[in-house]
């Protein structure tokens, strides 16, 4: 048995049972890790010393027979963009190099005191600016499958680590397919949760209307354990709502007579027709579960893109301007005036795709442009929402390609942004509508991974997990490892 391959209830009832320690558990992890990230970069920083010490006072507490906790030693890793008191925290910038976190994020305090160990940093795309993880200042991630190709973005580095079993669960964060698109191309499971449903606080800001962190996973199951954990009001994030979530039990059992709508505009021209074709024989699986499939128009989908590459880079003009080498990471350096010193450093040490979206984010903020560009994407944003309300009134589930194509070629798309901006393609209408989403694996093209995506009503996970789960345990892609897995 290998440990690093156990699922979160595997690994609680063994280290209940003292079939083996915490400590040989996070030992097994790290092990992982040394012997695969040189090959992926997957792991910015390794907390090897944290995680042992963390894992002896674990094994401390079961000795004592304490209740640990839903996730009682679950190893999990931490997008580099979220806040561990301490830990070198970069959000994949040279900006932020030497900054440490000044405190734990609510979902990482969470998550701890539900029993959680954690294991590292996880690169990502620069301020999560990315659909590859290739903007990174550190380098970008190589996909598991193929390292040649790319993990995906911005949150590569947690969709490489679990395809790899470098840790039992990772968090990412989403704000137009972060988490999910990346979890397609790596052959796992990556869900965005609705907005409002997970603490924001301690997570360093990209777009604050759009945000949201959630779990990449092995399994549905697995995705579900962790959300659960995060999930729920915070006083330090006034955006969070208290809700009522589900209990584990709840996503299981069959889905026969739900229905299930599938939006044509989301099987366009230009996407992989191996791609197309997969998911089309992963719908007729859920029908052979006693789903009801139907066809739904959303005619608004092909504003979703431009709608949230509006919002998204005249927020981030706005967040990112705090780093201006004054309270956070890098220093000014010396110059003979401040106008001079604030150009250099934010002109040597941010990226080419940060400094783009800062320009174009400026501009459509600018006075005469923004009722041009930022006012009219928020009113088209609205009756986006209003398009998935509606939508939701006939079906239960939306169901669509995570992303148009496999992993592509390192470098194939990284001097071309407007093609990259297409990898979100599907990912950014659930974002843009605040509704949870989730990417499942349903197959291979070419021996590269494909995901399907779930989207439901905001706030009903319940649903969302139901549907995943019921599709995930009818087929054994989930099953499938990585070569260097």
């Amino acid at each position: 048995m290998r440990l690093e391959n156990l699922h979160v209830d595997d690994i609680r009832s063994s280290l209940i049972a003292k079939q083996y320690s915490a400590v040989e558990l996070v030992t097994a992890y790290l092990k992982r890790v040394h012997d695969v990230n040189g090959s992926l970069n997957a792991f910015l920083t390794v907390m090897a010393d944290e995680a042992l010490e963390q894992a002896r006072a674990l094994d401390s507490r079961i000795s004592s027979g304490e209740n640990a906790g839903p996730l009682l030693g679950t190893v999990i890793a931490v997008k580099d963009n979220i806040l561990m008191k301490g830990v070198r925290t970069t959000a994949g910038s040279k900006i932020l190099d030497t900054y440490k976190g000044a405190y734990d994020a609510t979902v990482v305090d969470r998550l701890r005191s539900a029993g959680a160990l954690f294991i590292g940093k996880t690169n990502l795309d620069e301020f999560g600016m990315g659909a590859s993880t290739e903007n990174s200042a550190y380098g970008a991630t190589k996909n598991p499958w193929d390292p040649s190709r790319v993990a995906g973005g911005s949150s590569g580095g947690s969709a490489a680590a679990i395809a790899t079993a470098m840790s039992c669960a990772a968090l990412g964060t989403d704000t137009g397919g972060s988490i999910r698109q990346p979890a397609s191309l790596c052959g796992v499971v990556g869900m965005r949760p609705t907005y409002g449903r997970v603490s924001r606080n301690g997570m360093i800001a990209l777009s604050s209307s759009l945000d949201q962190i959630g779990p990449v996973t092995k399994t549905v199951g697995d995705a579900a354990a962790v959300f659960l954990a995060m999930a729920g009001r915070d006083s330090l994030d006034v955006t969070t709502v208290e809700k009522q979530l589900f209990i584990p039990q709840e996503i299981l059992g069959d889905i026969t007579g739900m229905r299930i709508g599938v939006p044509k505009e989301y099987f366009i021209e230009g996407m992989d027709p191996e791609v197309e074709k997969t998911v089309r024989k992963a719908l007729k699986q859920l029908e052979k579960l006693g789903a009801k499939i139907q066809e739904v128009h959303m005619p608004l989908t092909p504003y979703s893109l431009a709608v949230y590459y509006i919002t998204v880079v005249s927020e981030a003009s706005s967040n990112l301007a705090r780093y201006d080498g004054v309270r956070y990471g890098s220093k000014l350096p010396r110059s003979s005036t401040f106008r001079e010193a604030y150009r250099r450093l934010r002109g040597d040490e941010l990226g080419e795709e940060v400094k783009r979206r800062i320009i174009l984010g400026t501009f459509s903020l600018s006075q005469g442009y923004f009722d041009r560009y930022y006012l009219q994407a928020q009113k088209v944003r609205a009756r986006i929402k209003h398009e998935f309300t509606k939508v939701f009134d006939t079906v239960d589930c939306l169901v669509a390609p995570t992303s148009p194509t496999v992993a592509f070629a390192l470098g194939e798309k990284f001097s071309d942004p407007l093609t990259m901006y297409l990898s979100d393609i599907f990912t950014t209408p659930a974002s843009i509508a605040d509704a949870p989403g989730i990417s499942v694996p349903c197959g291979f093209v070419r021996g590269l991974p494909v995901g399907l995506q779930f989207m439901t009503a905001p706030f009903d996970e319940k649903t969302l997990f139901k549907v995943a789960h019921a599709y995930e345990q009818a087929t054994d892609w989930h099953t499938r490892m990585a070569p260097l897995a």
